[in-house]
């Protein structure tokens, strides 16, 4: 019995979040517009001074906007003030939001000849505020299981706890530990964190209502910070023998000198390994949530092309599509975590052979 109504909440789930998927689409086509396919995807994709309400074409829920004008001055005001298109006066500089341009959907100033600038920009937008939820979601998670074990000891935990202890097992002792080997405690901990703050964004970024709906692992310059910290991580603790594995490798001396053709090729192999890491998790978070706008989006365009009987037919498709789609993105979420913690894992590792080590691979 608990089975079944386990699988009817994670339908009702699934199925809300196809709706707000669903209601998202319908805003830019509602009405006698047409709806812009492409608008439509990248706006839901891209990062907003508002975060949406879920079934409601006209609510947002404000974000504070934080920029220093032109000329000096910090200035601090909700998004509210300028999100409708309206110029919004702070003091000695003017503020607004365009619709169109160079500057589309940014915060510009507005100078006094009617120009736009650009101001420096450190507004809590929709994304930065998905990243502190992720975060502190994931401090959450793990101050949770540290006061179990300060108060029960080494009795296993239950429920939510229980399941939170069998990923972290899984992680560390089946995947980091048997590549790190005695390095495994010193980066355990920041490969664990990663694995939640990846799978917890990835999460958060399939359900509709707030705090979710923040495409963050969608977004490249979410990926590339965390594949450059990974790469801080990996070569600034690499040993002699990593650095002089590129500088100076293993080869017949006609591949180092007079051209340096090996020492290039592992130069260059640095800086392809964060380059896979960042577009990897971009690509398949990016990709899933665009075949589920896009599944939504063909109830629009066939109730446009064809009329609303049509549009009404296509919809049931579309639904039971999307809702196959949300799925398979959960799975694709944990995956797309333990992939970049796996090969992050393995670029660490790779940056402390020992010469021992070396010894017993030759």
């Amino acid at each position: 019995m608990k089975k079944v109504i386990t699988a009817i909440v994670a339908l009702v789930i699934l199925a809300l979040m196809a709706w707000g998927y669903a209601e998202s689409a319908a805003h830019h086509g509602h009405g006698d517009a047409k709806v812009n396919p492409k608008e439509t995807i990248f706006e839901h994709l891209g990062d907003t001074y508002g975060w949406e309400v879920p079934f409601s074409h006209t609510k947002k829920i404000s974000l504070p906007i934080i920029a220093f004008a032109k000329g000096g001055g910090l200035h601090c005001f909700m998004s509210s003030r300028v999100t409708g298109g309206d110029t919004w006066q702070d003091g000695d500089a003017s503020f607004k939001i365009p619709h169109e341009g160079d500057y589309k959907g940014k915060l510009v100033q507005v100078l006094d000849d009617g120009t736009e600038y650009r101001p420096w920009d450190f507004s809590i937008t929709k994304n930065v505020l998905g990243i502190l939820i992720a975060a502190a979601l994931v401090i959450l998670m793990a101050m949770s299981l540290r006061k179990w074990y300060k108060r029960e000891g080494m009795k296993g935990p239950k429920g939510f706890k229980g399941m939170l202890e069998l990923v972290i097992d899984f992680v560390y002792t089946d995947t980091i530990k048997p590549i790190m080997g005695k390095d495994a405690p010193k980066y355990g901990p920041y490969l664990l964190t990663a694995f939640f703050f990846i799978l917890t964004m990835n999460l958060l970024g399939l359900i509709v209502i707030f705090p979710g709906g923040a495409n963050l692992t969608g977004n490249l310059a979410v990926t590339m910070v965390l594949a450059l910290i990974t790469f801080a991580v990996t070569n600034l603790t690499g040993t002699k023998h990593y650095w002089k594995d590129i500088f100076w490798p293993d080869v017949p001396i006609a591949l180092k000198c007079p051209v340096p053709m090996m020492p290039l090729i592992e130069f260059l192999g640095i800086l392809t390994k964060p380059l896979a890491l960042m577009v990897r998790l971009f690509a398949n978070m990016l990709g899933g949530h665009m075949v589920v706008i896009v599944l939504i989006l063909l109830i629009m365009v066939f109730a446009q092309m064809f009329g609303t009987a049509v549009g009404a037919g296509t919809a049931i498709i579309s639904v039971l599509l999307s809702l196959f789609m949300l799925v398979l993105d959960t799975l694709i979420s944990f995956i797309q975590a333990f992939v970049f913690t796996l090969l992050s894992t393995i670029f660490i590792s790779m940056a402390h052979i020992h010469e021992e080590h070396k010894a017993l691979t030759e």
